[in-house]
């Protein structure tokens, strides 16, 4: 398979959107917006209400959610929510566009043909039922007592994007360079970085759980949770795993504990790396990826001593620019080797 850079270019800003999308879903997530667009025009969505009936028309749904009946604001108040929400709308449209319009053209002039463009078409139908996943998840707002997307429909919505942010982030540089290039004596660090990978998903999952639970409200001391290292009441709720997903006290300690192995697994990682002689771009890596996942572990310690929202949004953030510079590192292993053996020395003939 030959070098496509255009392809690979291609890819890796849908990747950018993705992360865009993220910035959006965060940003509405984080002032209350996530309730207050109560249809789903995929279609013709593009167009903004423009008249008083548009508005009272929309704002009366929004007065049927739990959240406006638990507290109530104008129709002031309603515009200055209602924006942040229609723009990640109609930055996930824009996303389907950028898709299309190039999928279109790339398998007219043959660019793109066979199992890329099936695969290309797979990637495609994931976005669009994390779409129509996002938009249930936005209609629980009617049901009683539901004041923010609950932690079950959030943590998986996060957890599948990150996954499409993968493939993505992933296909796109395979697109551009298709060949792994050796790295001698560094398969155990492809082994590490694929840990590494997984272990920041699987932490970014419990986050969202943790932002959408409201469990930054407790337990805001570090590193013991107010004198517990284990919070009491962590299985209180019965079924037991409902604390996986409700308990506010199980939610942060798992995210805390995720979040510790997660970075002493990639500093590891980068430890061993630079330890090694690697290619310069593999090096810088491994630095970026040390950096940020300080970075990202000293705002997760600030935000739960600081009990901030705004801070937590900020941590999610550089959660993804985390997840997609372990990707990178560990697409740059691909063709890692393992160590070579000395020769043994030849046993003398008797």
């Amino acid at each position: 398979m030959k070098p496509d850079r255009v392809l690979g270019n291609w890819v890796l800003l849908l990747a950018c959107m993705v992360f865009g999308m993220t910035v959006g879903g965060g940003h509405a997530r984080t002032i209350g917006a996530g309730f207050t667009i109560q249809v789903w025009r995929p279609f013709m969505g593009w167009i903004p209400p423009h008249s008083a009936a548009d508005w009272a028309y929309l704002f009366g749904l929004f007065q049927k959610t739990a959240l406006y009946q638990s507290h109530p604001i104008t129709l002031d108040q309603y515009k200055a929510l209602f924006w942040p929400m229609f723009l990640d709308r109609c930055w996930g449209r824009l996303m389907a566009l950028v898709f299309l319009v190039p999928f279109a053209v790339f398998l007219i002039n043959g660019r793109l043909r066979g199992r890329r463009a099936l695969w290309m078409g797979f990637i495609f139908g994931l976005g669009a039922f994390q779409a129509a996943y996002g938009w249930y998840m936005v209609q629980t707002g009617m049901q009683p007592g539901v004041l923010s997307p609950p932690p079950l429909w959030a943590g998986p919505h996060l957890a599948s994007a990150m996954l499409i942010f993968f493939l993505l982030v992933w296909t796109g540089l395979t697109f551009r360079a298709p060949e792994p290039a050796p790295v001698a004596g560094a398969a155990h660090l492809r082994q590490l970085t694929t840990a590494s990978a997984v272990l920041i998903w699987c932490t970014m999952g419990f986050g969202a759980m943790v932002a959408t639970s409201n469990a930054i409200t407790v337990f805001n001391t570090f590193p013991t949770m107010d004198g517990h290292w284990v919070p009491p009441g962590i299985l209180s709720l019965h079924p037991v795993l409902l604390n996986f997903v409700q308990n506010k006290a199980t939610v942060q300690f798992c995210h805390r504990l995720l979040a510790t192995v997660t970075a002493l697994t990639v500093l590891t990682t980068v430890v061993l790396g630079l330890r090694m002689k690697l290619n310069p771009a593999l090096r810088d890596n491994f630095l970026l990826l040390a950096g940020l996942v300080a970075l990202q572990y000293l705002l997760g310690m600030t935000t739960i001593v600081l009990g901030s929202v705004q801070l937590g949004y900020v941590h999610e953030l550089n959660a993804v620019l985390l997840f997609a510079t372990a990707i990178a590192a560990r697409h740059k292993l691909r063709g890692a080797l393992p160590r070579t053996m000395p020769n043994p020395l030849p046993v003398a003939a008797e």
